[in-house]
């Protein structure tokens, strides 16, 4: 499965795309992800048309930015529609097996861009997900702390950031990079960086 995952789009499919974005009213602010292998860091997450917006994103450069989908929606004819989408079949009941699938698919494949969602929900999360650093730590990923702010239309993969063998502290810096940065999601009571985490 993993040797035939889409990684490119057509070259007109790419301009309708980034025709359809700023018709939109969205701005998009640099390309795409430079490395082979990278994992993009999706913030915020609050409604199923961030998807649509970093779909049509990621599409405009001809490129193909894939997500985790739960693989009981690879039904006919969805799953011919989410597979050309960059969706990946995944079993999202269980994170361990989640992260080592998406592992075995990274190393099974030359090219691969994930785009995820660290809060890991749609809702208002006190901490967010750090299964991007074990997959990223394990394949050699580069990791992006992009962004999709509704609130000033504007999307980017944002810049890399280098991760450590500590993965707590490491998220601690990503709070702080996008702490500052004021992002606003689709809906606006279902976001918030958590905060600093007080030293006892």
């Amino acid at each position: 499965m993993a040797k035939k995952l889409k990684t490119s789009v057509s070259p007109r499919w790419a301009k309708f795309c980034g025709w359809l974005l700023k018709k939109m009213g969205w701005e998009s602010v640099g390309g795409p992800m430079k490395e082979p292998k990278a994992i993009v860091l999706g913030v915020p997450h609050t409604t199923v048309w961030d998807f649509l917006v970093c779909y049509l994103f990621y599409s405009q450069f001809g490129k193909v930015a894939h997500i985790m989908v739960k693989k009981s929606f690879f039904f006919w004819p969805l799953g011919p529609i989410l597979k050309a989408c960059g969706a990946v079949p995944t079993d999202l009941s269980s994170p361990a097996t989640t992260v080592k699938s998406l592992i075995d698919v990274m190393e099974d494949v030359d090219e691969f861009h994930l785009a995820l969602a660290p809060e890991g929900s749609r809702s208002l999360v006190k901490r967010w997900k750090s299964g991007y650093h074990l997959m990223a730590k394990e394949t050699g990923a580069t990791v992006y702390l992009g962004y999709y702010d509704w609130g000033r239309k504007r999307i980017s993969v944002g810049e890399p950031f280098e991760i450590t063998d500590d993965a707590k502290a490491d998220m601690e810096r990503i709070y702080d990079h996008y702490r500052p940065l004021g992002l606003q999601g689709y809906h606006k009571d279902q976001f918030a960086v958590p905060e600093p985490k007080s030293e006892k």
